[in-house]
């Protein structure tokens, strides 16, 4: 199985603006539907207490008059094992939730390994920790059309990361979905 690292991220390439805010890059329902189709793979996501903050809120989505490809989602999300890592979180707040204190790259390299399907893993600062690890396979990047001029960069600044064109589609709405596969170093 792979670890993969998937974000939606300005064409500058940020996850988030300079005032925290992600606003911009909410998808919309072709853009979801197709993320749904991707995320149906993954049998467990890793992230770190702020990512998982954002996230949760997939845990009480279904019975409120959402479109279905919301719906869809959080069934995905919820069906799947979630790992925080977190040295300020102590107890889990959703089912199939394990807090970590730390991230361990051995245990995440053991883990993706036995995974029963791909691993994601969530939030730009806690896959640098995997990155620099070498653990990620592949990149997803969402890139919506907007260029937002600083805040939280989508992939770790200082480090060459060398990656292979896999897919490339563009949505109707102008955002482009690219996904590359890591080659590793010294391939």
């Amino acid at each position: 199985m792979s670890l993969v690292f998937s974000a939606i991220a300005s064409l500058d390439g940020y996850t988030a603006d300079t005032t925290g805010s992600f606003d911009w890059a909410a998808p919309d329902e072709e853009v979801h539907a197709a993320v749904n189709d991707r995320e149906r793979g993954i049998s467990t996501y890793l992230y770190g207490r702020r990512m998982f903050e954002t996230m949760r809120v997939w845990q009480d989505i279904g019975d409120g008059g959402e479109p279905e490809v919301m719906r869809e989602y959080a069934d995905i999300w919820r069906s799947a094992d979630k790992v925080v890592y977190s040295s300020t979180l102590t107890v889990a707040t959703t089912p199939r939730t394990q807090v970590e204190p730390r991230f361990d790259p051995a245990a995440v390299r053991a883990l993706v390994d036995s995974a029963p399907g791909d691993v994601s893993i969530g939030g730009p600062t806690l896959a640098a920790e995997a990155f620099r690890a070498g653990l990620v396979h592949e990149v997803i990047l969402l890139l919506v059309p907007v260029s937002v001029g600083g805040g939280t960069p989508a992939l770790p600044a200082g480090r060459l990361l060398r990656l292979e064109l896999l897919e490339e589609h563009a949505f109707p709405s102008g955002v482009v979905l690219v996904r590359y596969r890591v080659t590793p170093r010294g391939a």
